[in-house]
């Protein structure tokens, strides 16, 4: 088994497209056409994971925050992002990054962080416009079915929980094809009038080659007419942050302590308590202080996180008890995504959840 294999099953469930553009989610070091040994699975890329992937026979690794951000001018090994580069290409080893993407995946990162603390009914906080396409073509009136079952088997049509979500309407199709061409309906050189029916349903930009194949392959005319436009609605399964809530209602102290449970911290950072009781709460992995409005928007009672700033804790204004856990402890959870996805599919396949703790921050 190649890794490709592999990394084609994690860009299923979170597909590059999804990355924002600050972001280098991806393959970073190495080939996906590498016969794929083993995968270590981590929080992030170090040198001490490179090592243990050495010493557990591991050729892959898959990292939630990519160790190449930014563009690399030297490798002469001068700091921890060189020398790990330099030690994975050494070794044969490929790094993966999948990041971003996998925050903006409805059931990624922060679906993660809502089951670990037991929340009902998460649901994307902010939802990411840009992300949908509409397609329109015109097909026989007998061949309609046909061509949207293999659509909504490609991707399209799906609209939260519910699928075959599309449109028709009956016309009048014209066409006149020349000596070369073998029409489905009519004849070479005649002008034909044949009734058909404009189809018309929506997809994931994600999908995009995928349904324009099924479309091709299922349509039965020679030269398919088809339109794809832009849709500026937001996508309700992808975008940052989730909301979530908790089947009874509890008191803000046993929140924190629930909190620090959960993501086994000896101290957390929060706001003034607002003497309110928590039943629904918004989350974000790593670092959110730009969904802050918008958890006060949604009308939470807490909102969990990381990396806020001292100045932007007074932007909570005693709406919302907000709750720093830290970077790493908000998203130590994810690499079990990594190794649900993967056992799930190859469930002889040897992957490893990392023993090394890649946290910079320490506490005294």
């Amino acid at each position: 088994m190649n890794i490709e294999e592999i990394l084609a099953e994690l860009e299923k469930f979170a597909p590059l497209q999804y990355q924002e553009d600050y972001d280098n989610s991806g393959l970073l070091t190495g080939s996906r056409s590498f016969e794929a040994k083993g995968a270590l699975l981590t929080l992030d890329c170090t040198e001490e994971v490179v090592e243990e992937a050495i010493s557990s026979g591991c050729n892959l690794i898959i990292a939630h925050h990519p160790i190449l951000f930014s563009g690399l001018k030297k490798l002469t090994g001068a700091n921890y992002v060189e020398r790990t580069i330099i030690k994975a290409i050494k070794n044969d080893i490929a790094i993966y990054a999948c990041h971003t993407n996998l925050d903006n995946v409805k059931q990624g990162v922060n679906y993660k962080i809502c089951e670990k603390l037991g929340l009902k009914n998460p649901a994307i906080l902010s939802p990411k416009a840009g992300t949908l396409r509409k397609l329109v073509t015109y097909v026989p009136e007998s061949l309609r079915q046909l061509v949207s079952d293999a659509l909504v088997a490609s991707g399209a049509g799906h609209i939260g929980n519910y699928d075959h979500c599309s449109f028709y309407t009956e016309g009048t199709g014209t066409f006149r094809g020349n000596d070369n061409t073998k029409p489905f309906l009519g004849k070479p050189g005649e002008l034909s009038h044949e009734k058909e029916q404009r189809l018309e349903t929506d997809f994931d930009a994600a999908c995009e080659s995928n349904v324009i194949s099924a479309l091709l392959k299922a349509h039965p005319y020679e030269e398919v007419a088809y339109d794809i436009y832009n849709i500026s609605n937001k996508h309700q399964g992808i975008g940052s942050g989730m909301v979530g809530e908790f089947e009874k209602e509890i008191s803000e102290e046993h929140f924190l302590n629930l909190v620090k449970s959960t993501f086994k911290v000896p101290v957390i950072k929060h706001t003034k308590k607002t003497g309110k009781m928590i039943k629904k709460i918004a989350v974000c992995g790593g670092s959110g202080r730009f969904l802050l409005k918008n958890a006060i928007q949604s009308g939470v009672q807490a909102y969990i996180t990381s990396d806020f700033k001292y100045h932007e804790y007074f932007d909570a204004e005693n709406k919302l008890l907000l709750v720093d856990t830290g970077h790493f402890e908000s998203e130590q959870f994810t690499p079990e995504i990594f190794y649900e996805l993967i056992r799930k599919k190859f469930p002889t396949f040897a992957v490893r959840l990392s023993k090394t703790n890649t946290n910079p921050i320490n506490y005294f």
